[in-house]
């Protein structure tokens, strides 16, 4: 189990996030950006124990004076960031209408770094940020129908 002691920046400052794109792009690490979903009610805590969506296990443990929020940073090293994000994990759930249309799909969750996993015919993407940065990335597939959501 890891400690994380302080918050070191929000995923929201320029600089910060600038590290967080970079570490998310590289190819040689397993996992260079984990997220720790909590519960709203979990964020008022200075002590808790968490797991992050990786499957490593911190305990988390912060002065009186600091307050966790969505886009926390908790850690933010060469080869590796913690971010807490508020809420339950979101995930967006999509399928596509024709061999083209999921072969394109499939392209720009690639290229966009999306995390995804595939369950027979539907693509599940594991949101990061808010649904409508998703949903335009793939506007004319969407407005098309030859993708279409499931879970709306």
């Amino acid at each position: 189990m890891r400690f994380l002691d302080a918050i070191v920046g929000w995923a929201t400052d320029r600089a910060v996030a600038d590290r967080l794109h970079e570490l998310s792009h590289r190819a040689d690490l397993d996992s260079p950006v984990e997220y720790i979903h909590l519960d709203t009610h979990d964020l008022r805590r200075k002590r808790l124990r968490a797991t992050s969506d990786a499957g490593t296990d911190y305990a988390i443990v912060l002065p009186r004076d600091s307050a966790l929020a969505d886009g926390a940073v908790l850690l933010l090293e060469p080869d590796r960031a913690v971010v807490v994000r508020a809420g339950s994990p979101q995930s967006m759930t999509l399928r596509a209408n024709d061999v083209g249309s999921a072969l394109r799909l499939g392209f720009l969750a690639g290229h966009l770094h999306w995390k995804v996993d595939q369950h027979g015919d539907t693509f599940v993407v594991h949101l990061e940020g808010p649904r409508s940065e998703y949903s335009a990335r793939i506007a004319e597939l969407l407005g098309s129908g030859r993708v279409e959501t499931l879970d709306d």
